[in-house]
């Protein structure tokens, strides 16, 4: 983290221009030993006001140590220092930080190596911990979640990683921030971003995939056709105790037949005669209903008691 040096930079340029002055006087009064102490001390105050005048950001936090010992903490705003006493090793960022990690090439609890890429969302909560705790908070929450991560994939089957990756983000968050406290470090969220697998065996999981599709429709057609089966059953009962029923609906079945085109129809006799469609009233009837819908004219071929080629046998 960089410090504000714009308000130092100017407090420097500022003495030492009055010294400058100050020094140019002197020296045109033919003072010129006096001129040059006056423009080195004034070089020396410069430096030694601009060190002491430090400002901080919103967002940061200096660590001072005075003599090599944790004094305080400071900012945001301006603050002052003592030069070559007090020390500033660390700026630390307050702010929401990232970190992406992966592991790749990590076998899962059936065996299957996964590549696997992660986000980390953390926050430093307690900045004297995470200066004086840990070397490098950055380096070590990193190699936490690459290690955590390994972790999980090894104890997590496949299928659950791939379909419950919510799941597996709150294990990673709840491990990492156990991991993190000590540091002052606080983990707010985990995403996994991709899981990739290796090509052959995604090409195995669609072939399985397509096969679950198939069982499935065909279980749903085979449904399908039980329930046609019963819808069927039902009406059967019907037409048995209404014969009349029976021989309408056998009528307008011959009736729909013949208007799509068809020229002929193969139908019992018995059903014929039942029908009342061998006499004449009856073909008259049904012709004068093929001629409403200009249809071209049909032939009914029937036998007599005996099925003949165009007939089929009465069951």
């Amino acid at each position: 983290m960089k410090k504000n040096s714009s308000f130092p930079a100017l407090i420097f340029i500022v003495i030492l221009a009055v010294g400058v002055a100050v020094a140019y006087t002197l020296k045109a009064a033919s003072l010129d030993l006096l001129a040059v102490c006056v423009l080195a001390c004034a070089l020396l105050a410069a430096w030694f006001v601009s060190a002491g005048i430090q400002v901080a950001d919103q967002w940061s936090r200096a660590v001072v140590l005075r003599l090599g010992k944790f004094r305080s903490l400071q900012g945001p705003g301006l603050f002052l220092i003592i030069p070559l006493i007090d020390t500033i090793p660390y700026w630390i960022d307050t702010r929401v930080l990232t970190s992406s990690f992966k592991a790749e090439k990590t076998l899962t609890k059936d065996t299957v190596p996964v590549d696997v890429d992660a986000v980390l969302f953390w926050k430093i909560i307690d900045p004297q911990k995470a200066a004086l705790a840990v070397a490098d908070y950055q380096s070590a929450i990193g190699w936490a979640s690459q290690t955590a991560l390994r972790d999980v994939i090894g104890k997590t089957m496949l299928s659950d990683m791939l379909e419950g990756r919510d799941k597996i983000s709150d294990v990673l968050q709840k491990i990492i921030d156990v991991r993190t406290e000590p540091w002052g470090i606080n983990v707010i969220s985990v995403e996994v971003k991709d899981v990739l697998i290796p090509s052959s065996l995604e090409d195995a999981m669609s072939m399985q995939a397509q096969a679950e599709r198939e069982r499935q429709a065909r279980v749903i057609l085979g449904d399908s056709e039980r329930q046609v089966a019963e819808k069927f059953g039902e009406a059967a009962k019907t037409y048995a105790n209404n014969p009349v029923a029976l021989h309408l609906r056998a009528m307008n079945m011959l009736y729909e037949g013949l208007k799509q085109n068809s020229t002929i129809v193969i139908v019992p006799s018995s059903a014929v005669e039942t029908m009342q469609l061998g006499g004449l009233a009856g073909l008259t009837a049904l012709t004068m209903g093929l001629g409403k819908e200009k249809i071209p004219q049909q032939t009914i071929n029937e036998a007599d008691s005996t099925p003949t080629d165009l007939s089929v046998p009465q069951p």
